[in-house]
């Protein structure tokens, strides 16, 4: 993985779940950070060797979990003190971020980050010749032109899509729009996390290697 070094203070304190950035300003101006023994001002950069430390400031401990939605639920979460990242319809499933920390949650949703997501589509009729070639071009919903994706046909009825945008029911419009009805729609990654063999309505906490790849993916967009 790419060094993240050296790394703007404010930017180190949000990665650790220490704050967010503009708290993290609040933090050096109130005089609370110190970078190996030296009071900090905004703007320090730090090495990964640096000492980091903050005086009277409490953190907060973030928790990150993978969730398998069923089908037949609305977007929600199991528990109380996590909320969902996103949306997935009544009708479909799978992959779900859920979390209580909010720092994220822009990085995730907002149009101007490209986030990969992928689902994988059956359609209640036979894939046309050239589904493939226009939906990866972009398909025109109501006088949006989706961004290009990867579509991967596994059968005659089956496909995978990529996306790196989410509008309302996209891939169920798109298909609309080219004459496919889609039949099950189950989204099986966001970004580096993967359903894999998670069960439906279970989670799977995310951490180690898998949520610093994931955490770093989301701040350096």
């Amino acid at each position: 993985m790419e060094s993240l070094y050296p790394m703007r203070i404010n930017k180190y304190l949000a990665w650790k779940k220490i704050s967010t950035r503009r708290g993290a300003d609040e933090l050096i101006q109130n005089k609370k950070v110190f970078i190996n023994g030296k009071l900090a001002v905004l703007g320090d950069k730090i090495k990964e060797t640096d000492k980091v430390e903050i005086k009277g400031a409490k953190a907060k401990e973030y928790f990150y979990f993978a969730y398998n939605k069923p089908i037949g639920i609305e977007t929600s979460s199991p528990r109380e003190d996590l909320f969902p990242l996103g949306r997935l319809d009544k009708n479909s499933h799978g992959l779900m971020i859920l979390t209580n920390d909010g720092r994220i949650t822009d990085q995730l949703l907002n149009p101007k980050y490209f986030h990969e997501k992928e689902y994988m589509v059956k359609t209640s009729n036979k894939l046309r010749s050239n589904f493939k070639q226009k939906m990866e071009a972009g398909v025109n919903i109501e006088g949006y032109l989706t961004k290009k994706c990867k579509v991967i046909i596994v059968n005659d009825f089956t496909f995978r899509i990529i996306l790196t945008e989410g509008k309302k029911h996209q891939i169920r419009r798109m298909c609309s729009n080219l004459f496919q009805e889609v039949a099950d729609l189950k989204r099986e990654r966001i970004m580096n996390i993967k359903l894999g063999n998670l069960k439906p309505n279970n989670l799977r906490e995310l951490k180690g290697e898998e949520l610093a790849v994931f955490l770093n993916m989301c701040y350096t967009q």
